[in-house]
């Protein structure tokens, strides 16, 4: 199956991350998944970002911005998998006990592959296991400065443990890529996700502390986020550290071709998040409280993407989120490199004729949303509506695509983006089985009760497969 570039011709996907599977990782309810998109003629799966988390679960604030969440590996999968002696407990095998020859040959070019960042992951995880799980900037000086003397030391007394995490993430990656090769069989788009900052407290800033806007201590004077918006009156203070775009492009933005390289290993396709960081980005001193006292800041624009362009090709399989404060440069950038950019149909309904959310005004170089992972789910959202709210949806769903105001929600808004002219149109799960607020993945500007949500055992029956079918053969989204 060749990989055509995002929003070319008109298709339907899921939007499922991988976290929020009934058993989440990558193992028989991910292929599960994969079943059913075929049955429905979805295909396209968005899984979000799948690296390893803090606490807090958040996909978009991971441990590294290459390895993959532990959690995900599939103890079942590992338990049959032939290439390991059969008496091998599944313990000993996430260790790398019982390896056969030829897996052991694998291990060592994964190895070789991803060198220029598994070894600092494996380090960087292994000291934060030593240290209670504290943030890189409390470790002792010597640990945290990368001073030779003291990492020697460390890599000595735990070579074991740096070794068995180097190899849990061969096995995440080999899992992966079966998954993988299963969504190729069943000619299935993965759809990936890059969130555009790191985390601070990652194993990117702590290897790499010259590529971003830090002070001899390794901590940030500004930070990331977003100045107030749809989601939040005092704006959003994500809090990660801003990149030294001017060092990064001394070598060609070699760190980020690396990033894109890893990210195209993993999916078909990747959304750039927040992609108006690349114009501009929202710099607030790191003492405050919230986002009201940022500045914009020029971003690496052109140059960033004409490097990424070696990588990717030039057709670069990215799509732009573009949501937000979007000014001209933006929109210039994005149309330069003939990303597609994204609408989503819970922003549209403001009273805004000139809204470009609004079905009108789409385009089909773009993706269109019922709503996404940040959004609640179209039900609660509906429900959240007073009267002459739901009215003007209703008639303006309507006067622009005859959608028959008796329609239920969410149904109507499904029928409004696959009957779209952006040529990608993609659903969130929440959507697709119907469900209110209770299913909402994430509450952006908040840390407690996000991503929890499971999709129930069974949801995806054929039943509903079914349905989709016709719905899509309906639009004329069945690739």
């Amino acid at each position: 199956m060749s990989t055509e570039p995002p929003a070319t011709r008109r298709r339907a996907g899921l939007l499922l991350p991988i976290g929020s599977l009934a058993s989440s990782g990558f193992g028989e309810h991910a292929h599960e998944v994969l079943r059913f998109l075929q049955r429905s003629g979805l295909s396209v799966w968005q899984v979000l970002p799948l690296g390893p988390t803090h606490p807090d679960n958040s996909p978009y604030q991971c441990l590294s911005s290459f390895a993959l969440e532990p959690a995900y590996l599939d103890e079942r999968e590992l338990a049959d998998d032939t290439a390991f002696k059969r008496s091998t407990p599944v313990s000993a095998r996430r260790l790398g006990e019982g390896a056969g020859q030829e897996l052991r040959a694998a291990f060592a070019r994964f190895r070789e592959r991803e060198s220029h960042w598994i070894e600092d992951y494996a380090r960087f995880m292994a000291i934060r296991e030593t240290q209670d799980g504290r943030c890189w900037l409390d470790w002792p000086a010597g640990l945290r400065d990368c001073e030779p003397q003291a990492m020697q030391a460390f890599e000595e007394a735990h070579a074991a443990r740096i070794e068995a995490l180097v190899f849990e993430q061969f096995l995440l990656e080999r899992q992966w890529q079966a998954v993988r090769d299963e969504a190729r069989e069943r000619s299935i788009l993965l759809f990936g996700d890059l969130p555009i900052f790191v985390a601070g407290d990652s194993a990117d800033v702590w290897a790499h502390r010259s590529l971003f806007q830090l002070d001899a201590t390794g901590r940030s004077h500004v930070v990331a986020g977003v100045p107030p918006d749809y989601f939040s009156a005092t704006g959003q203070r994500w809090g990660n550290p801003l990149f030294d775009f001017e060092r990064m492009a001394e070598d060609g933005f070699a760190w980020w071709k690396q990033r894109l390289a890893r990210h195209l290993a993993l999916y078909d396709w990747v959304r750039i998040d927040h992609f108006r960081g690349l114009a501009a980005y929202w710099a607030i001193p790191a003492d405050d409280p919230d986002a009201t006292g940022g500045r914009w800041v020029p971003g690496p624009g052109a140059a960033l993407l004409e490097a990424l362009e070696s990588v990717g090709g030039a057709d670069l399989p990215l799509v732009a989120e573009d949501l937000g404060v979007i000014t001209p440069d933006v929109t210039e950038l994005r149309d330069r490199f003939g990303l597609p950019g994204m609408v989503v149909l819970h922003f549209a309904f403001d009273g805004d004729e000139d809204n470009p959310h609004l079905p009108r005004h789409h385009r089909p170089d773009s993706v269109v949303y019922t709503g996404t992972h940040d959004n609640d789910t179209t039900l609660g959202w509906w429900h959240s509506l007073d009267e002459p709210g739901r009215a003007r949806v209703r008639r303006w769903l309507e006067t622009m695509q005859g959608i028959d105001p008796a329609t239920p929600m969410p149904e109507a808004l499904i029928d409004s983006a696959l009957a779209s002219e952006a040529n990608l149109a993609m659903l969130p799960v929440g959507d697709l089985l119907g469900l209110g607020s209770e299913a909402r993945i994430n509450v952006p500007g908040t840390r407690e009760g996000n991503w929890c949500w499971r999709l129930p055992d069974g949801a995806l029956d054929d039943g509903l497969a079914q349905r989709m079918l016709a719905r899509l053969a309906r639009h004329d989204r069945l690739a």
